[in-house]
């Protein structure tokens, strides 16, 4: 790969550090600041696709029933709900962020900044009403994230943070990182988390391996597949679909498929199956230079797909 060019056209997007591994080798790397890439960063909504893993992983353990399981089992105060229809809210509508609750994330009565300045965030998120049917159309929700997030505390028995540790950071050798909480102490299922982009980019070969580091298998196969493939399309502007918890798009006449976290910011963990290709963008929080995934689809893609 002839990769000077990714340099040269890097500035506008103002990224921190961009990683690019292809066959399990790393093939560019670009830090604005040396040591960028192994600072930790928060990574913001990319939280939303590690909370997913964590899901998969129990699920995979039978700690969890499977995606069609209503949430009444988890939260069974929705039985008294005034709209019967929350009760059967499933846990893919979760992952999928197609439960039906009027939300509006980033801003008004009903979205992320309200929710964190409640004193119970699942409480305040399971009151909402609801706007759509269930299933029926995707709306971004970190309400909807720190629903898993308790559900996967009450499945494991234990923190997520210790979960994770033990099921997935340890495996991936991840030993710094840092994880908010809410106040019930239940850590952040939708943002809250920090990482180095080096981890990240452990985090995207798992999933480029479908499920397996090196000789250990952290994921079944099929939990994989099933939560990166598209689950239903999302609302424009947005582009591509969504899965569980991950976004999935491809080049304009299917070029490329790929599928990615994405953190508020410019924080990305881009894994490109066809390409055996895994990319790592960081910037820092609020900056509003170019988008990074523009400068993927624009200048990173075209290289793999000459080198298919």
């Amino acid at each position: 790969m002839d990769t000077l060019a990714l340099t040269h056209a890097i500035g506008p997007y103002d990224v921190s550090s961009c990683i690019i591994s292809k066959n399990d080798t790393i093939v560019y790397h670009y830090e604005n600041i040396e040591g960028a890439s192994s600072r930790l960063v928060p990574v913001n909504s990319c939280t939303k696709s590690i909370l997913s893993a964590l899901i998969c992983i129990a699920m995979d353990k039978g700690m969890l029933p499977g995606p069609d399981t209503p949430i009444q089992h988890f939260f069974p105060q929705l039985l008294d709900d005034q709209d019967t229809r929350k009760a059967f809210i499933t846990m893919e509508q979760l992952l999928t962020l197609t439960a039906g609750f009027s939300w509006t994330e980033f801003g008004g009565a009903n979205s992320f900044p309200t929710m964190t300045r409640t004193p119970d965030w699942v409480q305040y998120t399971l009151a909402q009403p609801l706007s759509d049917a269930p299933g029926s159309k995707m709306v971004y929700n970190s309400g909807v994230s720190q629903l898993l997030a308790a559900v996967l505390v009450q499945a494991a028995n234990t923190s997520i943070a210790q979960f994770a540790e033990r099921h997935l950071f340890s495996p991936l050798n991840i030993q710094q990182y840092e994880w908010k909480s809410d106040p019930q102490g239940i850590h952040t299922g939708g943002f809250g988390l920090q990482l180095c982009a080096y981890d990240m980019l452990k985090f995207g070969l798992l999933f480029l391996h479908k499920g397996k580091w090196k000789k250990e298998r952290l994921i079944s196969e099929a939990k994989v597949d099933l939560s990166t493939r598209a689950a239903i399309a999302v609302t424009p502007p947005e582009q591509g679909c969504y899965g569980w918890h991950w976004w999935v798009d491809c080049l304009p006449a299917n070029a490329l498929s790929y599928y990615y976290a994405r953190g508020f910011g410019g924080q990305f963990i881009i894994i490109v199956p066809a390409a055996e290709a895994v990319v790592v963008l960081t910037r820092k929080p609020r900056k509003k230079g170019l988008s990074p995934l523009e400068y993927f689809r624009q200048h990173i893609a075209p290289l793999l797909i000459a080198n298919l």
